[in-house]
């Protein structure tokens, strides 16, 4: 015969018995059974059954609630829990703590890393019997989200007004948290941003990429800065721009027109002209031409780039064939704000004439260096009278020399010579040349004459002092004093000195074409004497 367990032995006889109540006639008398169950022991669980806690920013503290449940039938006590791995810990747990059965306790796990890295765990609950639960522990310790630019500075350079220039920023989460940027603010004119849509999040390591422009309306130095904002954050992100707005290219010719007086029929005359860019940003001239009966440019070959400030010369030619007044016009065509840039050009044409132009040779003589001297020349015509036009010059010193007098153009007759001025201002020592070739409408045009000078050392001036010795006893020294002559001696200082037994003394730094006032002192233990006499000294201009 088989047995049933003790629990369904007592259910069988619950059931016998009910059915006897229920019948008629059944005998009344006691039931002697008796149920043998026994309670069921104390038993733990958590729920979760594990806790895991993802990324968590260094330095910061996050927490997660775990439920004890007692799910047995009898109570349990909880008498120890141990915890490991770093930054593990938990709140809310006070020990021993008796749980009865079907009864929960809530507390939590803290996650407090110190350090960036993947930690791991486990909290091991100890129950009265020796019994344990273990709960494993994980969890991900993060930078915190940390902006960075690339560039981190924008410098745009020279930028023409009315025009813009952008450049690509980019902005990244270099820490291991989400961050969020909220805002971008610019300032500084001519500034701006594009492409940056607020509010944006950036997971670690992602990145935004956006533009900065610069659009001057005005010449001169611009500086600002673009000012990024992350929630949560005190500071900003700065990044410095600069730039410089300038002016559009614009050519400008010197001189402004051209006039070529008097030039005989068969010969030439030539011009510089000289073309500069204004403006703030490069220009280039991509053709040169001119018009005009007997004109000619050289010099210049396109194209031809000028940087703002800087200029090309280049000669314009007059060569008239006939007699008459002509009309003409150089063009220069560039990429500048005044494409076509116009230089008018005017000559009149002579018939030679049947004399010739003879021109004296001027010797300045010796000129001290920095000054100028001058001499004067003659223009002499034989034969027929002449039309003196202009003169030029050339040789080995010609810009230590100029011609003066002369207005052209000039006639000379062959009754009267006609002077003019040749002026010295030697650079440097030594001897200097130079030619001076004067067109005109002689059968021996141009006629040149030569030049000379000698430049010469300026005189080192000083000026030698004597007196007369003290007669007082015991005088160590005396001093010498000085002072500026204008209308009288103006204030005095002292200039030197010397022991008793001199009584000279020479002041060697003078300046030319200045008068000066001198006097002495005698010193003695018991102090200085009054000024002695007054001399004075006249220091020849150079």
């Amino acid at each position: 015969m088989s047995y049933l367990p003790t629990r369904w032995n007592a259910l069988a006889v619950v059931l016998a018995l009910a059915t006897m109540v229920g019948c008629q006639g059944v005998s009344t008398g006691k039931s002697n059974v008796q149920s043998t169950q026994n309670p069921l022991p104390g038993a733990l669980s958590a729920a979760p059954v594990s806790v895991t806690f993802g990324n968590v920013q260094v330095l910061t503290t996050q927490s997660q609630s775990n439920t004890l449940s007692n799910t047995g039938g009898a109570s349990l006590t909880i008498t120890k829990a141990d915890i490991s791995g770093t930054g593990f810990s938990i709140t809310d747990l006070t020990l021993p703590l008796t749980l009865s059965p079907g009864v929960s306790k809530v507390f939590s796990v803290v996650f407090a890393p110190q350090s960036i890295g993947n930690v791991s765990g486990t909290l091991v609950l100890t129950n009265s019997d020796s019994s344990t639960l273990s709960v494993p522990l994980s969890g991900t310790a993060v930078a915190a989200g940390n902006l960075t630019a690339n560039p981190t500075s924008f410098s745009f350079g020279s930028l023409q007004i009315g025009t813009q220039q952008s450049q690509s920023e980019t902005l990244k989460n270099t820490g291991g948290e989400n961050l969020t940027i909220s805002q971008a603010t610019v300032s500084g004119a001519g500034y701006s941003y594009s492409g940056l849509a607020l509010p944006l999040t950036l997971a670690s390591n992602q990145s935004t990429t956006f533009g900065v422009a610069f659009a001057p309306t005005s010449a001169g130095a611009s500086s600002g800065k673009l000012s990024i904002t992350v929630s949560g954050s005190s500071t900003s992100l700065d990044i410095a721009l600069s730039g410089t707005g300038v002016t559009p290219a614009t050519l400008t010719a010197t001189p402004a027109s051209l006039t070529f007086t008097g030039v005989t029929v068969g010969q030439n005359q030539a011009q510089t002209e000289t073309v500069k860019n204004t403006g703030g940003v490069s220009a280039t001239i991509s053709q040169a031409t001119v018009a005009g009966t007997g004109y000619s440019i050289s010099g210049i070959s396109t194209p031809v780039t000028l940087a703002p400030g800087q200029s090309a010369s280049f000669s314009v030619t007059f060569t008239p064939q006939s007699a008459g007044n002509f009309t003409g016009s150089v063009a220069i065509a560039s990429n500048a704000s005044n494409p076509t840039l116009s230089v008018t050009l005017t000559g009149s044409a002579i018939t030679q004439s049947q004399g010739t132009l003879s021109v004296s040779p001027v010797s300045a003589g010796s000129v001290v260096v920095g000054t100028s001297g001058t001499q004067t020349g003659t223009l002499t015509a034989t034969g027929a009278s002449v039309s003196v036009t202009s003169v030029s010059l050339s040789g080995t010193n010609p810009s230590e020399f100029s011609i003066s007098g002369l207005s052209f153009p000039v006639t000379v007759t062959t009754s009267q010579s006609v002077p003019f001025t040749v002026t010295f201002t030697p650079g440097a020592t030594g001897t200097a040349s130079a030619s001076a070739s004067f067109a005109s409408t002689a059968s021996n045009s141009p006629s040149a004459a030569a030049l000379a000078g000698t430049g010469t050392a300026a005189p080192v001036h000083t000026v030698s002092l004597s007196w007369t010795a003290s007669t007082t006893s015991g005088v160590t020294s005396y001093n010498v004093y000085r002072a500026v002559f204008g209308t009288s001696c103006g204030s005095y200082s002292n200039v030197g000195s010397t022991p008793s037994s001199t009584t000279t003394y020479t002041d060697s730094v003078v300046a030319d074409g200045t008068t000066y006032c001198y006097a002495t002192t005698a010193v003695d233990p018991s102090g200085e004497s009054a000024y002695s006499n007054i001399s004075k000294a006249v220091i020849p201009a150079p």
